[in-house]
């Protein structure tokens, strides 16, 4: 147990994540009894994952401090905020307002916090040679800000007070993760370029990156559907046309990432286990659904409605195959720690 604790990953909160957004996805489609399952399912983890990741930094803090300061692990704490956020827009999607606000205080806090910390621990260390080490785990820096802009967009038309206040912070943080986007995209590209990666280095985080563009696009169509929001009138153009151009690139990925993943695992003969990253492919996937929905709702195309339908039922069975094969990998650790003991 202690062992399991130390050695939890920083990017645990990447289950509740998916899960959430798969809540939100099967909600979407009028799933009403998938979808609660699957929210109150997010919601045990997530307050599991924080007990756990509580008693991480009591007793643990070299490990902690030793994840700050990787660069392949570092931004997985950005997977609380994520994870925070998405539990939020949940709850507030069934008119749970105040704990909407109080997650959205939340996760802000704790962004705010890694914001600064891990750029700091990493530029103290790795100087240098951070480009070399950039991988898709970096992204969820930029998923985590733009879930801020998706809690505050959706909590906003829900409040009698701090409309405005909500709307400014939610474009605020949409602008915010869209900058961050096109400058980790660079350095990811870059790296990719200038160290060609080896099989094994491509993994499931790299999703992320297409996820990132999911999340731009939900936070965009919900900042467009506020309401009494003065502020958004001067980004509304700005918000308006971005939005389908980066619907439009997070579609363009998939394929290549699919085509990485074959070229990983079937070329290369790499075995398909269950690790946390896998996470990070379900997630996207019930992001660029409801995305897909949403931009498909604005836009009053039902060509996009349909894909968004579509690919809500392709991350429900990912994720009914990621939480198997988690649940399998957890019993035959027991078993393995059972036989050793």
């Amino acid at each position: 147990m202690m062992d399991g604790v130390r050695d939890l990953s920083p990017s645990c909160f990447s289950m509740v994540m998916a899960t959430g957004i798969v809540s939100i996805a099967a909600d979407l489609q009028q799933w009403s009894v998938v979808s609660s399952v699957l929210l109150w399912t997010a919601v045990i983890a997530y307050v599991v994952l924080a007990l756990l990741t509580g008693r991480r930094w009591l007793r643990h803090c070299a490990a902690i401090w030793a994840d700050l300061r990787s660069p392949q692990r570092s931004f997985g704490f950005f997977t609380a905020v994520a994870g925070t956020s998405v539990i939020g827009t949940a709850l507030a999607l069934r008119d749970h307002v105040t704990t909407g606000l109080v997650l959205l205080a939340l996760a802000t806090c704790i962004g705010a916090v890694l914001a600064y910390a891990v750029p700091a621990c990493l530029t103290g260390r790795n100087r240098g040679t951070l480009t070399h080490h950039a991988d898709g785990t970096w992204f969820v820096a930029a998923v985590a800000v733009q879930s801020l802009a998706v809690l505050a967009a959706t909590v906003q038309p829900r409040t009698d007070s701090a409309g405005n206040a909500l709307a400014a912070a939610a474009i605020a943080a949409w602008v915010v993760g869209v900058v961050l986007y096109v400058m980790i995209g660079l350095v990811v590209a870059v790296r990719l370029a200038r160290y060609r990666p080896e099989p094994a280095e491509l993994t499931a985080p790299y999703w992320v990156g297409m996820g990132a563009t999911a999340i731009t696009v939900v936070a965009g169509s919900t900042i467009l559907s506020m309401t009494n929001a003065p502020v958004l009138e001067p980004s509304r153009r700005l918000v308006d046309a971005l939005t389908p151009v980066f619907w439009a690139f997070g579609t363009a990925l998939i394929p290549v990432l699919l085509l990485a993943g074959y070229w990983r695992h079937v070329r290369h003969r790499i075995p398909l286990r269950y690790e946390v990253g896998l996470w990070s492919i379900v997630f996207p996937l019930g992001m660029y659904g409801v995305g897909s929905h949403d931009l498909g709702r604005e836009a009053g195309r039902h060509v996009l409605t349909a894909i968004g339908r579509t690919e809500a039922w392709i991350a429900l069975i990912a994720w009914a195959l990621t939480f198997a094969a988690m649940c399998l990998a957890c019993m035959t650790r027991r078993t393995d720690q059972h036989l050793d003991g």
